[in-house]
C-alpha cells in the first residue's frame, strides 16, 4: 500500500473557485480509480492561490486480475453479428463459449483482465483529470490556444507533481510534464523544492513559506486578526466570508493593523465596512462603545522586514482613495431630497409588462396605506383608539404607542413613496447592496420621521431565512405591501415559479411575508391581502372579467400562500397531514394565525385518548357515507349547483337555510321514537357544534378541540347500538343524515378526511 500525492501548480486561482476546485478535484480522481477498480479510502484535497493538492492514503500497488463474462447472440446468428460481438470484446471465435440460456444455446466471451500496476492507471487518470476539469471560468493560453481544442484551465497550469509512494507517476498534459519538483513562495523562497513523498509534501512547503492547508491558514488569519485588534484596544468585526477569501488570497498570511482618517467616520459606518470589505478585503474594528473605529486589518502574503509598516501605509492610502469616493457619494446624494431623488424613479422600468419603479412605488403606497386602515398591522393600542395629541414613543420609533391610525398610515404611505428612490443616488450605484439602508440615512439626514426612517432601511426584510423580521406598525406595513405587491403583480401576468427557477424571487417574498405575520402575531384572511394587491395601482384588473380570469391569479397565489406555509410547518415538525387538515382546501383563503395555532391544538388533541377515538369514530362514518353515497343537506346543496359552494363557508345566510333544511327534513322524518344512543348523539350535537364554533370565533382552538371531545362517547355509543342501514326507510335516512351532520360538525373544526391513520 502507498500513498498518492498530486499537485497541480497554475497561476493565480481565484479564491471564489478553489472550494469548489477541490471538491471537483476528489470527485474526478475518484471517478477515475473507481472506472479502474482501484479501492480508494481517505483523501484530502488542500488549496492555495498558486496550487490544488490531492493526498490519497494506502492504495494498492497494482489492481487484480478479474475475469469477466459478455453475453453474445445465440447458436446460429449470422456471421457479422458474431465477429461484431468478438471485436467488442478482444476475442476470436475459438475463444468463445456456447451455454444454454432458456433451453436455447448462446455464445459467451470470458475476458481475462490481468492486474495493472497502480501507477500506470494513474498516468492514464491524470491527463482525464485536468481535461476533464469543471471551472466556472476558464482560458486557453499558448500557441495552441488557436485550437478550441486545446486545454481549458482556470490559468495557465505551469507544474504537476505526481508521486505514488516515492516513484514518480510520469505522465504529460499539455505540455507539462509530471514530476517531483514544485515552488515554494512567490518572494520568500527561490528555487525548486524536491517532494519525497506525500507525508513530507506539507511539511516541505512550509519551509518554503507556503502553507498548503488553507483550512490552517484560515484559523492564522481568524487569530491573528483578533490578537492585533486587542492589541490596539479594539474588538475586530467578525466576517468568516472575509475569512475564507483572505485565505484563498495567500500563501503565507500575516494580519496586519492599520489606521485610516477619522474625518471618514463621517459617513454611515456600513458604508465603509462595505468598501472596506468588498474593494480591499480588510476587516474593520470596533471601539470600547461598539461604534466603527478608524482601523482596518488587512492580511498580507508577505513576514515583512518592517513588521509590515510599508505593506500598511500602502493599503491605507487604497483605502483612503476609496472612502473618499464613499464621502464624495455621500455629500452629493444628501443635496437632494428622496422625494427629489424619486422621481427618477420613472426612468427605470421595473418590468415590461407592469410599468416603471415609479408605477410600483405608487402601488406599494396605497398598499401600505390600506394595511394600516384596515387595522391590518396597527397595534392594539391603535385599534383600541389613541387621542390625536398623543405623542410617539422616542424610545421605539414607529412602534405605534401614543399615535393616531391616520398618523401610521400617512407614515405608511410616506415611506412607501420614498422607500425606493435610494436606487437612483450615487452611493447606491457604487454599492447596491446597501439600497434601503442609504435610504434609511438620507431620510434622518433630511429631519423624517424616525419611523419612516426606519420603514425606509428595513422594508426589504426579512430577505431570507434567520434574516431579522420587522415589528414597528410602519416598517410592516411598506414591508408587507413591496412583498405583497410583487407577489400579486408577477401572479396577474402569469410570472410564476416554476420547478427550480424563480427569477422574481417570488418565494422568498412568500416566505418574508409570512414570517412578518408569524412575528407580529397579525390577525387576517390572507386572502384579503392578495385581492387588494392584485387591484392596486395602475394597471387594475377589472374584477367584472366575466372570463374568470381575473380571479386565476388571486387563486393560484393564494394556493402558493398554503402551499409555502405547509412547507414552513413541516420543516418545524408539524406532521403534514395536521397542517392540511386545518387549511382550507381550495380556494377561499385562510388566517395564518388561525392554521398555525388550530394544527398545534388539533396534533395535542389527537395525542389523547378522546382524540385518537374520535379519529377512528370520524372515519367510521365517512367510509359509511362514501358507501352510501350520502352528502348530507350541505352536500346536496352544493351538488345540485342551487348554491356557490364557497358560500357554504363564507355566507353566514347559509348557514342558516342549511340548519332550516336540516330541521324541516328532521321534522318529517322523526315520526319514530329514536333509540337512546341515537338521541345522545343528535343531544351531543346540537351542544357540541355550537360550542365549538363560540371556540373557533374566539379563537380558542384548545376549546373547540374540547368541543369536539364531547362527541366521541355519544359516536362510539351509536356504532354499539345502533343499526344505521336500518330496514325502515326513514330510519335509515335519519342515521345517515346524523352521521352527515357529525362530520359536518368535525370539519367545521379540521378536515379528519386529510389526517392519516
Amino acid at each position: 500500500m502507498s500513498d498518492f500525492l498530486l499537485e497541480l501548480r497554475s497561476e493565480e486561482i481565484p479564491a471564489r473557485m478553489q472550494a469548489g476546485a477541490r471538491a471537483e478535484l476528489e470527485k474526478l480522481f475518484r471517478r477515475e480509480m473507481e472506472a479502474a477498480g482501484v479501492s480508494v479510502g481517505d483523501i484530502t484535497v488542500w488549496s492555495t492561490p498558486r496550487r490544488l493538492a490531492l493526498i490519497a492514503r494506502g492504495l494498492p500497488q497494482a489492481t487484480e486480475a478479474v475475469s469477466e463474462e459478455a453475453k453474445g447472440p445465440p447458436e446460429g446468428a449470422p456471421d457479422a453479428a458474431i465477429d461484431g460481438f468478438c471485436r467488442k470484446n478482444g476475442v476470436t471465435r475459438e475463444q468463445l463459449e456456447l451455454r444454454d440460456v432458456k433451453g436455447r444455446n448462446t455464445w459467451f466471451a470470458v475476458i481475462e483482465k490481468p492486474g495493472k500496476a497502480t501507477v500506470d492507471l494513474l498516468a492514464e487518470a491524470i491527463p482525464a483529470i485536468v481535461r476533464d476539469f469543471s471551472w466556472p471560468k476558464s482560458m486557453r493560453w499558448g500557441a495552441a490556444s488557436i485550437s478550441t481544442e486545446s486545454l481549458r484551465w482556470v490559468r495557465p497550469l505551469s507544474g504537476i507533481v505526481a508521486l505514488l509512494g516515492d516513484e514518480v507517476v510520469e505522465c504529460e498534459v499539455h505540455g507539462v510534464t509530471s514530476g517531483s519538483v514544485t515552488l515554494g513562495h512567490r518572494f520568500h523562497h527561490s528555487g525548486d523544492i524536491t517532494i519525497g513523498n506525500a507525508d513530507d509534501y506539507a511539511m516541505k512547503l512550509r519551509a518554503g513559506h507556503v502553507i498548503v492547508d488553507h483550512a490552517e491558514r484560515q484559523d492564522l488569519i481568524r487569530a491573528g486578526a483578533a490578537k492585533v485588534a486587542s492589541e490596539a484596544g479594539l474588538t475586530l468585526v467578525e466576517d468568516e466570508g472575509l475569512v475564507i477569501e483572505n485565505a484563498g488570497l495567500t500563501e503565507w498570511p500575516v494580519p496586519l493593523l492599520g489606521r485610516f482618517e477619522e474625518d471618514f467616520l463621517e459617513v454611515p459606518p456600513e458604508t465603509i465596512q462595505l468598501t472596506a470589505r468588498v474593494n480591499q478585503k480588510y476587516f474593520v474594528c470596533e471601539n470600547d462603545k461598539g461604534e466603527l473605529a478608524n482601523a482596518f486589518i488587512c492580511t498580507a502574503n508577505i513576514a515583512a522586514e518592517d513588521g509590515g509598516a510599508r505593506v500598511v501605509d500602502g493599503n491605507r492610502k487604497v483605502l483612503a482613495a476609496r472612502l473618499s469616493d464613499a464621502r464624495f457619494f455621500w455629500d452629493v446624494d444628501r443635496k437632494k431630497t428622496l422625494a427629489e431623488h424619486a422621481k427618477g424613479l420613472e426612468r427605470i422600468t421595473f418590468h415590461e409588462k407592469l410599468g416603471t419603479v415609479a408605477d410600483k412605488v405608487d402601488r406599494v403606497a396605497k398598499l401600505a396605506r390600506w394595511l394600516v386602515e384596515e387595522n391590518i398591522v396597527t397595534p392594539d393600542l391603535i385599534r383600541g383608539g389613541a387621542s390625536s395629541g398623543a405623542a410617539e414613543d422616542k424610545h421605539n420609533p414607529g412602534s405605534g404607542a401614543g399615535v393616531t391610525k391616520e398618523q401610521l398610515a400617512d407614515w405608511a404611505e410616506q415611506a412607501a413613496r420614498l422607500a425606493k428612490a435610494d436606487l437612483v443616488t450615487e452611493m447606491v450605484g457604487e454599492f447596491p447592496e446597501l439600497q434601503g439602508l442609504m435610504g434609511g440615512y438620507y431620510a434622518r439626514a433630511e429631519g423624517l420621521p424616525d419611523a419612516v426612517a426606519d420603514a425606509i432601511r428595513d422594508h426589504y426584510k426579512p430577505v431570507g431565512q434567520g434574516d431579522e423580521v420587522p415589528t414597528a406598525p410602519v416598517t410592516v406595513a411598506v414591508s408587507l405591501a413591496d412583498k405583497l405587491d410583487n407577489l400579486g403583480r408577477f401572479f396577474a401576468i402569469e410570472e410564476t415559479p416554476t420547478g427550480s427557477k424563480d427569477p422574481f424571487a417570488l418565494r422568498r417574498a412568500a416566505l418574508g411575508v409570512l414570517s412578518l405575520i408569524r412575528e407580529n402575531d397579525l390577525d387576517f384572511n390572507i386572502f384579503d391581502a392578495i385581492k387588494s394587491a392584485i387591484y392596486q395601482g395602475s394597471h387594475d384588473i377589472s374584477e367584472d372579467d366575466a372570463s374568470g380570469r381575473t380571479w386565476r391569479p388571486i387563486y393560484g397565489l393564494n394556493a402558493f400562500f398554503v402551499d409555502r406555509l405547509r412547507q414552513i410547518l413541516k420543516s418545524e415538525g408539524r406532521r403534514h397531514d395536521l397542517v392540511d387538515a386545518v387549511i382550507p382546501e381550495g380556494d377561499v383563503g385562510f388566517n395564518v394565525k388561525i392554521a398555525i395555532a388550530s394544527s398545534v391544538a388539533l396534533q395535542d388533541f389527537l395525542a389523547t385518548e378522546d382524540g385518537a377515538n374520535l379519529l377512528a369514530g370520524y372515519k367510521r362514518a365517512a367510509n359509511i357515507l362514501k358507501k352510501e353515497d350520502w352528502l348530507g343537506v350541505e352536500g346536496e346543496i352544493a351538488r345540485t349547483g342551487e348554491e356557490d359552494p364557497l358560500a357554504l363557508v363564507d355566507d353566514p345566510d347559509m348557514k342558516a337555510v342549511i340548519d332550516a333544511k336540516m330541521a324541516e327534513r328532521h321534522a318529517k322524518q322523526l315520526s319514530y321514537t329514536p333509540e337512546p344512543a341515537e338521541k345522545a348523539l343528535m343531544d351531543a350535537l346540537a351542544q357540541s357544534e355550537p360550542a365549538a364554533a363560540r371556540a373557533i370565533e374566539a379563537e380558542d382552538f384548545s376549546g373547540a378541540m374540547a368541543a369536539l371531545a364531547s362527541l366521541r362517547a355519544p359516536i362510539d355509543r351509536f356504532f354499539e347500538e345502533v343499526t344505521v342501514n336500518a330496514d325502515e326507510e326513514m330510519k335509515r335516512a335519519n342515521r345517515l343524515d346524523l352521521l352527515a351532520a357529525f362530520r359536518a360538525a368535525v370539519h367545521k373544526v379540521a378536515d379528519f378526511s386529510r389526517i392519516e391513520g
